[in-house]
């Protein structure tokens, strides 16, 4: 599958540097600046205003998971990494981190734009596919409510041709969807059978 890179207008765009004061520093703020980012630097915390920033550079050789405010791998924004040492420990630990792309020390005069856009890409593929897998998972289990809901109704009696045109009957008298009928047949599997076997949302 092809990707495209989204406008490559970063101007405006909110930049986090979690490092220690360095010439990697100075150097990563210039070319940040003439992109049209505006910068701030940090170390060792980030400040509370980062969960409002666009992008985090993080230092990989000394940074730590308590650094970061939120579950470890799933930072709300592109996270690029400033790796200095190529240990295989630090990488791992940058990648566990959530970094969506890198830029090696020591900073020169480049490698700032190209390591936004694709860190920008990375995130948003990676937001994209958690959104699929959560749609997924909640079809699955609306499939699962829709089996118990049918083998509540065939428990009744009926068989299961009749239970899928009941529940089918139920979603329309109460204007919801199919898997909507199936999720009130099961929360009413406690409650007066009338509501099962009438199919009213009395």
């Amino acid at each position: 599958m092809k990707r495209r890179v989204r406008s490559q207008n970063l101007g405006g765009a909110r930049a986090i540097l979690l490092h220690r004061p360095h010439p990697t520093v100075q150097a990563l703020e210039r070319q940040l600046a003439a992109i049209g980012l505006a910068v701030e630097q940090c170390w060792p915390d980030l400040p509370a205003s980062a969960i409002a920033a666009d992008f985090i550079f993080f230092d990989a050789d000394h940074g730590h998971d308590s650094q970061f405010p939120w579950e470890p791998g799933n930072p709300p924004m592109p996270m690029i990494a400033l790796i200095g040492s190529e240990a295989p420990g630090r990488i791992e630990w940058a990648l566990n981190a959530g970094a969506d792309a890198q830029l090696l020390k020591p900073v020169g005069d480049g490698g700032a734009f190209s390591a936004l856009l694709t860190a920008r890409a990375a995130f948003e593929a990676r937001q994209a596919l958690a959104a699929e897998v959560a749609a997924l998972r909640q079809r699955l289990d609306q499939r699962q409510t829709v089996v118990r809901a049918v083998a509540m109704l065939m428990g009744l009696g009926k068989t299961e041709d009749e239970a899928y045109a009941q529940l089918r009957a139920m979603a329309m008298a109460w204007r919801i969807s199919f898997e909507g009928a199936a999720e009130r047949v099961v929360a009413a599997q406690r409650g007066p059978d009338a509501q099962v076997r009438g199919g009213r949302d009395d």
